[in-house]
């Protein structure tokens, strides 16, 4: 595509230097530039484009998006925004792809990955090619694609969904983080259903009140639309049982589908069986009921499917269809996982990273349990500090054992991170073990019969990051040698 036609839907921007290129792709990251790109100078929270922008043209940057004055032979697009223009631009030089795929975005704290996932279960049993990007990678038809963060910028999601588009699928399922939203990240994409889970303590390093963190997740919902298209449903589903659900019902124009158990809701849970084994309840829409009986274990993992059911239902999925594929799903990598190595106690690996997350594991836990809890949990660094005593709150309050350990420590001083842990606890019984693989051995040596042990913060994560260097780690991994090693001693 040429230049002057991909800045054809830019509204203000000048123009520097001559030519009219041909654009081959749109790029932000100047070491991944090949000859063809348009190159955009993002401004980031530790780096600035604009610095790159001669790198990016001597690896072959045919044209350069600046917010500021730099330096190249290539023709310059200035605009006030370069991440508004990545996006504008990424939705047209793609052909506007999420048009035409059946669009659902889903945010809240918790359980955005398990949702997507179920509905993406549901809507594959249902015969409907769906495209999921998320917290644990694209997938589509089989394929799988790493990405960098839960929610990728503009110019990847717009790509993604124009090779989805070109590869047969229907339909696309994403989670969508309170950074996207508040960074634009997700700006042009055409929503069809939007699902809310949750909101909890979370993120404040960077939203820095609650109140901020909630507008962040409500502009999924505004952003809906302000029409009522008969041939292109729009609508919010929302959690009855969350108190933030109210501002987002006054925060969209589309239609309203709500679930829940604890209040009157459109899809509502009743009878609810939980067991060291799975998750029988009665799913209740307009005063009938179907039973279901799901190998995901917990209340919290209820609501998850509620959220996905309510997904389905407003796509016009059959409720016993969604139902079999519910039924079929065995968990997601990192959520609620059992690690087996033929001990004689029970060990879980769970992303639970908040505190609201972590007293759901372990309530659940509380429910079958019929030896003692031990827990590890940590934090992660360079993030919301104030929620560190509340997690460890969390834990010495539901479990025999608690051990603290480094999740993700960063740059921060792993001593520091469990001191901030500490404050919540004073006065209490708790063991503090640096060393993430020296905790979790120290928990599988302590286990007796019964004992159930859940290790909480990195879930499906194969790597912890130590300073700026990411090494190999899998709590699911290192919990399995621990296991064998006590076993063999």
């Amino acid at each position: 595509m040429k230049l002057s036609k991909c800045i054809e839907p830019l509204m203000d921007y000048t123009l520097s230097g001559d030519g009219d290129p041909d654009i081959t792709h749109l790029e932000i990251d100047s070491r991944k530039v090949q000859p063809g790109a348009l190159f955009f100078c993002i401004s980031g929270t530790q780096l600035d484009g604009h610095q790159f922008a001669e790198g990016a043209e001597k690896l072959g940057a045919r044209a350069i998006v600046a917010e500021k004055p730099i330096q190249v032979k290539v023709p310059v697009i200035y605009v006030s925004d370069t991440r508004r223009a990545l996006a504008v631009i990424s939705d047209y030089f793609y052909g506007q792809p999420s048009r035409k795929l059946h669009m659902i975005g889903v945010t809240g704290t918790n359980g955005k990955t398990t949702v997507t996932h179920l509905i993406k279960a549901i809507q594959d049993h249902a015969g409907l090619s769906t495209g999921l990007i998320g917290t644990m990678g694209i997938k589509y038809n089989g394929k799988e694609v790493p990405v960098a963060n839960t929610t990728p910028e503009s110019s990847l999601l717009q790509k993604e969904f124009r090779t989805m588009l070109d590869n047969g699928v229907e339909s696309a399922v994403m989670e969508v983080s309170s950074h996207a939203l508040h960074q634009g990240r997700v700006r042009g994409i055409d929503y069809d259903i939007a699902v809310f889970t949750n909101l909890t303590q979370d993120h404040l390093d960077y939203h820095e009140t609650m109140k901020d963190y909630l507008y962040a997740k409500s502009l999924l919902f505004s952003q809906l639309g302000n029409t009522y298209d008969t041939d292109r449903l729009k609508a919010a589903v929302l959690n009855e049982d969350d108190a933030a659900t109210e501002t987002l019902k006054h925060m969209t124009a589309a239609h309203v589908l709500t679930y829940g158990i604890d209040h009157q809701a459109d899809l509502k849970a009743e009878n609810i069986r939980i067991t060291s084994t799975g998750t029988a309840f009665d799913l209740v829409i307009k005063n009938k009921r179907w039973p279901v009986h799901m190998k995901l274990i917990g209340k919290f993992n209820i609501y998850n499917v509620l959220a996905a059911l309510s997904a389905g239902y407003l796509k016009g999925l059959s409720v016993e269809t969604m139902i079999e594929a519910v039924e079929k799903v065995e968990g997601v990598a990192g959520r609620f996982e059992a690690v087996r190595g033929g001990q004689d106690f029970t060990v879980i690996v769970d992303y639970s990273h908040t505190a609201d997350s972590l007293e759901n594991a372990l309530q659940t836990i509380k429910e079958f349990a019929q030896g003692r809890i031990i827990t590890i949990a940590g934090c992660g660094g360079d993030r919301d500090r104030t929620k560190r005593p509340a997690m460890a709150k969390t834990a010495v309050k539901y479990s025999d054992l608690a051990i603290f350990t480094s999740d993700n420590p960063r740059t921060e001083d792993p001593e520091q991170i469990l001191s901030d842990m500490e404050e919540g606890v004073k006065g209490e019984a708790y063991k503090k073990i640096v060393d993430r693989k020296e905790a979790i051995y120290y928990a599988v040596r302590q286990a007796r019969v019964h004992d159930i042990i859940l290790i909480a913060g990195k879930g499906h994560e194969t790597y912890q990051i130590i300073g700026t260097d990411k090494i190999d780690f899998d709590d699911r991994k290192v919990a399995l040698e621990a296991i064998k090693e006590r076993y063999e001693a």
